[in-house]
């Protein structure tokens, strides 16, 4: 995963109902040039009403929280504002979390257990509209359900990229900005485990995704 400077710092969310976990990572992002932590909730609901007032580049968000949990956290937020970028970074490695993760529009997914060189690196990737998912995360998602199951979002992308439309078409017609239908049809690469956008419509038909 390379890593470039972004022309300005990334300005971030952090989403941690732990404050000693949430106090670290933003003092060691904040030490860096590529970010500025401009938020910091600890709660889901207090992350919405964040998120809204300071408009992040992109939101690093937890799994586990009391109350309003991360994925209806992540749930409502892409309700909210559908082209918000959402970095899960959690503790829980359950192959569940991080399908529905994937499935709920996230744009990354890492473990708390990541070195801060791949952190740094995943939050730069997030920030440049790409979806962010290690080999590891990748491999489990994959082996949770031998049947993929994509959103009905992601369908409605299937279907244009069966019509060979690029991501801007696909923005257009759907409503969406391109980096957001370029997320969508990354998600569908991973869990149609397709090479490139012809394999992923090949497979769309084997599993009765598309019809002819």
């Amino acid at each position: 995963m390379a890593e470039s400077v972004p022309s300005r710092p990334l300005r971030l969310l952090l989403v941690d109902d732990h404050a000693v976990m949430r106090a670290g990572l933003a003092n060691m992002l904040n030490a860096r040039e590529e970010f500025d932590v401009v938020a910091e909730a600890d709660s889901g609901e207090s992350a919405l009403t964040l998120h809204q007032e300071h408009c992040p580049d992109v939101t690093l968000l937890d799994i586990a929280m009391p109350g309003m949990g991360g994925l209806e956290c992540l749930r409502q937020l892409k309700q909210q504002s559908p082209d918000a970028s959402v970095l899960m970074l959690s503790s829980s490695e359950l192959e569940h979390d991080m399908h529905h993760a994937i499935d709920l529009g996230a744009d990354g997914y890492i473990t708390k257990t990541a070195m801060p060189p791949e952190l740094v690196a995943s939050i730069l990737a997030v920030g440049r509209g790409e979806l962010c998912i290690s080999d590891e995360v990748s491999r489990r998602i994959k082996s949770y359900s031998a049947t993929p199951q994509l959103t009905s979002r992601e369908i409605e992308v299937l279907g244009l990229l069966r019509k060979g439309m690029s991501n801007p078409d696909i923005g257009l017609i759907l409503g969406i900005k391109p980096r957001t239908a370029k997320a969508h049809v990354a998600a569908i690469l991973l869990k149609l485990a397709a090479q490139d956008r012809a394999e992923a419509v090949a497979r769309g038909f084997e599993l009765g995704l598309l019809r002819p």
